[in-house]
């Protein structure tokens, strides 16, 4: 099942796109797609925190109240990877949609070939990083840990210390090899960056890049060489303008 959750506070606009939702829906009925319909965003939110998070969610930006890019921010801070898509009528606010690390931006009123197209993409990019697994070997035995739910990588003694989303950490049994070599299988991905000699970052967990660290969702600051600053920036911007 795939949970998608539409906000938008005009009951015209939540009409008309949810209609073409469900018409997506039962063109694809083996994602099994279950729709909810929010008309602001502290409604959505107060759902997010009683029953968890939805895999996909269509934003209106501009809304009373909690806008929809400041939606989006809460939604990354409950720790949340669902997939973010923007709807809004001004392209002013693209921009900001990389705060809220937005999959994609669409302008009102919706093409339905657009955004059956959008929905698709998004989709099987969620599948192809939830099947991405890296396997750990720790002292307790081996552990196959999903690729979208892996911070960063952290090496700390002769063990790489391996940091989730959900505040879990994993230490591997003694690496004898450089951190680069035994991080292989994480680099291969495209969302991770070798951050100096000691750790390779999920970029999607990266909230900002400054002078001498990345930002962390929940606040944690992964230092980050001098030399590397400007490469990092490019490679977390091409990362989220990759993907909208």
């Amino acid at each position: 099942m795939l949970k998608l959750a539409l906000c938008d506070d005009e009951e015209e606009q939540r009409s008309t796109v949810g209609a073409l939702l469900l018409e997506y829906a039962a063109a694809r009925p083996e994602l099994a797609i279950r729709l909810s319909v929010f008309s602001s965003g502290a409604r959505l939110l107060a759902m997010v925190e009683e029953n968890g998070p939805f895999d996909l969610y269509l934003l209106d930006v501009v809304m009373p109240g909690l806008s929809g890019i400041g939606l989006g921010v809460r939604l990354r801070e409950t720790g949340g990877s669902g997939t973010i898509i923007y709807l809004s009528i001004s392209p002013e606010y693209a921009v900001d949609s990389y705060a809220a690390r937005a999959f994609y931006y669409l302008m009102k009123p919706l093409e339905k070939e657009q955004l059956f197209q959008v929905l698709d993409q998004a989709i099987e990019e969620m599948e192809k990083q939830r099947s991405a697994c890296v396997t750990v070997k720790t002292h307790e035995g081996l552990r196959l840990v999903r690729l979208d739910e892996l911070m960063y990588g952290e090496l700390a003694g002769r063990a790489i210390h391996y940091h989730l989303a959900n505040g879990e950490r994993l230490e591997s049994t003694t690496v004898r090899s450089s951190f680069q070599e035994a991080a292989a299988s994480l680099l291969a991905d495209p969302r991770f960056f070798l951050c100096g000699a000691s750790f390779a970052v999920n970029l999607f967990y990266v909230t900002a890049v400054e002078r001498g660290c990345f930002l962390m969702d929940g606040g944690r600051r992964i230092p980050l060489p001098r030399g590397l600053f400007t490469q990092a920036r490019q490679r977390w911007q091409d990362f989220w303008l990759g993907s909208c």
